[in-house]
């Protein structure tokens, strides 16, 4: 057990919280402690009573049956490893930046949801991630079923498929956006940057030129970048 405390507590924060509450809820759910119907996202419920909390429980929550729990785990495991890689590399030192990237994907899925009368966004809101990802390693060479290697580039559609065969319909997000989002500053005074250097979204990481850092005033713009189903 100690181990397993170890490991977890080695998980950088915003993916260890996103990563616990994605357990947390479905095990609610699969408790009965809540029945799962007021878990998943219901447009008119919405619209007409005010169920503000399920567009959220809906990017948390997964029915597990034993149909459904092998592709639980799996897409958990996505969440674990390239959450972590995002928020270790491209965003490291950066949780504002990172905190909001994720919100901006979840209202972005949410509307989607709303619109294509959705019930379940956990799957999108971690392939959002996974995409982006891919988006900073295009060329990196990645391993994936009986030992399948292609560049990260073609990653997000080669999950895809797989969320499709494995676990039914998916529907693709489109996330592209022109660079007119910038972190709201309240953020950076709850989770300030920790190292210097800003990188856009969407593109690789670089260091600035110390005079436009300073000019800047530590702000991130971001959402300039690349469209899912995009060539």
């Amino acid at each position: 057990m100690s181990d397993i405390g170890d490991w977890f507590r080695s998980i950088p924060f915003i993916t260890r919280s996103w990563f616990a509450a994605s357990i947390a809820v479905p095990l609610v759910g699969k408790l009965g402690l809540v029945d799962f119907s007021h878990l998943i996202l219901v447009p008119e419920l919405v619209y007409n009573r005010f169920h503000l909390w399920r567009p959220l429980t809906a990017t948390l929550y997964f029915p597990i049956t034993p149909n459904t729990g092998f592709l639980y785990l799996v897409n958990l495991y996505f969440l674990y490893h390239y959450s972590t890689r995002l928020e270790t590399g491209a965003f490291d030192g950066r949780p504002a930046d990172y905190i909001f990237m994720l919100f901006f994907n979840w209202i972005c899925i949410v509307i989607t949801g709303m619109l294509m009368n959705m019930r379940l966004l956990m799957i999108p809101l971690i392939m959002s991630v996974l995409y982006i990802w891919a988006q900073f390693n295009k060329d990196t060479i990645v391993s994936f079923w009986f030992g399948t290697r292609f560049k990260a580039h073609y990653l997000p559609w080669v999950i895809l498929v797989f969320n499709f065969i494995i676990g039914g319909s998916y529907y693709p997000m489109d996330l592209g956006g022109r660079a007119f989002l910038s972190t709201p500053q309240f953020l950076y005074r709850y989770f300030p940057n920790r190292r210097g250097g800003v990188s856009g979204f969407g593109v690789p990481p670089s260091r600035r030129p110390a005079a436009q850092e300073q000019a800047g005033g530590g702000r991130h713009n971001w959402g300039q970048g690349f469209r899912l189903g995009g060539e």
